[in-house]
């Protein structure tokens, strides 16, 4: 998948995959030959539903499992052939991120500020203690939390503001980039949108750029520049997030759009929601394909067609 842009790409994913269980009966292709590609200080938003396979992608990223095959170009270094000590460290510090649980992430037995500075003592960033004590207070300031919570242990806040000294561990060591796990998923309504646009305003403060992982396609749009949708290990649309929400083309990304609630009772009892279902017994080959500029859909080549008049049908209505 090619995009012609005048921006930089920070990470390029060619042809992923991570297969478990390699060769025996319950062998899981939980990522199965995906590729993309991520700008230089934009969101990517990764959406599908439980178990297609996000989250085992953002974690293949960062290298908390070893690819089964593939390339993830990172920076402009294939971060699958990283070698030595000094080079992981320099792609730890670059590369961080904020997971889905903000209940299990963080050490239940160290104080916030040990847990803020765990990537400062490792990457050895502070001069000395009041440089250590200064730079979490800082950060702790940053996600909107008081520098006196430093002396308090996880289980004394909120899930929000978990997840907010979660983003300050993320932030810590001064990365270029940062995957977002669901990050708001086993919060609150009310403190979901709060968490969201932290992240946008630390995105602009930062120049970070973001992979952001959901199953949530409303939440993705509002945050996302371009938007990836996911489906049984493979990426079967790829668009702006414009595009993607009001012009999706593939019967999945459909079906995800329909089951998006709206607050209106009248119309909600008369929609009709879209099953997908994948037809079985197919050997067309099937990759992504441009359908309009940088708009591209998971089809063979005799669908192309297909879809552009799809597309065209949507526009004008």
């Amino acid at each position: 998948m090619e995009v012609v842009e005048d921006k930089k790409i920070l990470l390029e994913v060619k042809n992923l995959k991570q297969h478990f269980n390699i060769g025996r009966e319950d062998e899981v292709k939980a990522v199965d030959d995906i590729s993309f590609s991520i700008f230089e200080g934009e969101t990517f938003g990764l959406v599908g539903e439980s178990g297609c396979g996000k989250s085992t992608t953002g974690r293949s990223i960062i290298r908390l499992y070893h690819p089964t095959s593939g390339e993830i170009q990172f920076d402009g270094e294939d971060v699958t052939k990283i070698k030595g000590r000094k080079n992981m460290n320099q792609f730890r510090r670059d590369v961080q991120m904020i997971y889905q649980d903000p209940y299990a992430s963080l050490n239940p037995r160290m104080k916030v500020k040990d847990i803020i500075a765990e990537g400062i003592d490792v990457h050895g960033l502070a001069k000395n203690d009041e440089d250590r004590t200064n730079r979490v207070n800082d950060l702790l300031k940053t996600v909107g939390l008081d520098p006196s919570h430093g002396t308090r242990y996880p289980h004394e806040f909120s899930g929000g503001q978990r997840q907010r000294i979660g983003i300050a561990r993320a932030l810590a060591v001064e990365p270029k980039f940062i995957i977002c796990d669901e990050p708001i998923s086993a919060l609150d309504v009310s403190i979901q949108a709060q968490v969201v646009n932290l992240l946008q305003e630390l995105q602009e403060k930062e120049k970070l750029t973001y992979l952001f992982i959901a199953h949530d396609l409303s939440m993705v749009k509002y945050i996302s520049d371009r938007i990836g949708v996911m489906y049984f290990g493979k990426l079967v649309e790829v668009g702006s997030a414009e595009e993607i929400y009001n012009h999706g083309l593939h019967p999945y990304t459909e079906s995800l759009l329909s089951a998006i609630p709206l607050p209106d009772p009248d119309y909600e009892r008369a929609r009709t929601r879209i099953t997908y279902t994948p037809e079985k017994g197919d050997d067309k080959e099937r990759s992504l394909r441009e359908i309009a500029s940088e708009h591209f859909v998971y089809c063979s080549e005799d669908e192309v067609e297909f879809y552009r008049n799809k597309l065209s049908t949507k526009k004008e209505q």
